[in-house]
């Protein structure tokens, strides 16, 4: 049987077929300088201008935001055909923008399939506040952690994203928010009156970041390097589930901000919420916090705590709280559960949020309570995920035979 047999069997329903879809050339963004060098002399360029020419396009594409190789005004014309032709620079399609009451934004944004069978999605997610813009960034599609409280575990991992999806999460963010030169900011946005629009970038999106540890790794150090995008690894908050031998290379080679995903201080209870705990308990995941590079009271780990109803709400949970953190330089920020469809966890009750705070705060933790933000778009912390799903191969066969077979149609 061909895939073209297969297809009526498999998947008779209409295809939209995107250009991005056959898209075939690789991307320029997310290359380090030496990769991006490499790549240019592969294609012909002069190894004695490769130099120059690698400042230039990562001028052009961290600095101004270009996505068209025609802007970039100081390169050749035949450089710029050269380009055009072996790579691209382009942005990923926006399936959806949602606007939040409190003015947060969602994007739903769609990557080639790259050995998923299908093009898959990610949310994206723009936070303003006042004197900063957060992004809470994604680096899978899915997620193999299965968090029990967590809306983006019940979707299975469908495969990690690249350092160029990793990174264009950023770019298109700060396109779409008048954040780069010659760019305005779309009418009635709410963004920080002044500075950057995007001034802080959280790694807390789909995925867990320590699970694609080199690619997250790429896409971090050229969000940071301070001649192209230039955040400050201040503002720059890596969120783990707790990957303990992961966590001391963060320090070491990406050296951000660190956040632990706890959410318990008990290892049952852990077992149950975070099950990577099975793997790498409580005790191991301390120990590898208090030996993070550069810890400091200037540089605090930052400790995640879902408030869940009647579950790890209590004051004795509190207390346990404080003596598993003694002598980490810490903040615990408490998140108010955000329910989403099918969960079986209620948010513990406002009182019981604040009173837990109060005995954290008397021991000398600053724990700010979370405002929980873009609820009604299903933005806020935990509710992140996209209908993407890994195909069984009879099935992405069936798919590919379709969309050679719609390619080229209206």
């Amino acid at each position: 049987m061909t895939a073209l047999d297969t297809l009526s069997a498999a998947a008779p329903q209409p295809v939209a077929v995107s250009p991005a879809m056959f898209e075939t050339r690789p991307s320029l963004i997310g290359l380090s300088r030496e990769d991006l060098a490499t790549a240019l002399i592969e294609k012909g360029v002069s190894e004695r201008q490769v130099k120059m020419r690698v400042q230039q396009i990562w001028h052009w594409l961290y600095v101004r935001g270009i996505s068209d190789f025609d802007d970039m005004l100081n390169v050749s014309r035949d450089l710029r055909e050269l380009l055009r032709t072996h790579f691209t620079i382009a942005r990923p399609e926006v399936v959806e923008e949602q606007i939040s009451n409190d003015g947060t934004r969602k994007w739903l944004l769609r990557f080639p399939p790259r050995g998923a069978g299908r093009p898959v999605e990610v949310e994206t997610v723009y936070i303003p506040e006042e004197g900063r813009g957060t992004l809470c960034v994604s680096s899978q599609v899915g997620c193999t952690l299965t968090c029990d409280f967590c809306h983006t575990g019940t979707q299975r991992l469908v495969r990690n994203l690249t350092a160029e999806e990793i990174l264009s999460q950023l770019l298109l963010a700060r396109d779409r928010l008048g954040d780069f030169p010659d760019k305005e900011v779309p009418q009635g946005a709410v963004v920080p009156s002044e500075g950057r629009k995007v001034s802080n970038m959280v790694m807390m999106g789909m995925g867990e970041p320590l699970y694609n540890f080199e690619n997250v790794k790429t896409a971090l150090l050229i969000a940071t390097d301070g001649d192209g995008l230039s955040l400050s690894r201040r503002r720059v908050t890596l969120s783990t589930s707790g990957v303990v031998p992961e966590i001391y290379r963060t320090g070491e080679e990406i050296g951000v901000m660190l956040a632990i995903s706890l959410h318990a201080v008990r290892d049952d209870l852990r077992d149950t919420l975070v099950p990577i705990n099975k793997k790498f308990p409580l005790k191991q995941l301390m120990e590898a916090c208090r030996a993070y590079p550069g810890l400091s009271n200037a540089r605090r780990i930052t400790f995640e705590y879902v408030m869940l109803k009647g579950v790890n709400d209590s004051l004795a949970d509190a207390r346990d709280l404080v003596k598993l953190l003694r002598g980490v330089p810490a903040k615990i920020n408490l998140i108010p559960f955000n329910p989403w469809p099918g969960s079986k966890y209620e948010c513990s009750e406002w009182e019981t949020i604040e009173a837990f705070a109060d005995f954290i705060n008397q021991a000398g933790y600053a724990s700010p309570i979370r405002t929980p933000r873009g609820r009604d778009i299903l933005a806020a912390c935990g509710q992140l995920k996209s209908e993407s799903e890994r195909m069984r191969k009879t099935d992405r066969l069936a798919f590919e035979a379709m969309m050679i077979a719609n390619h080229g149609e209206d």
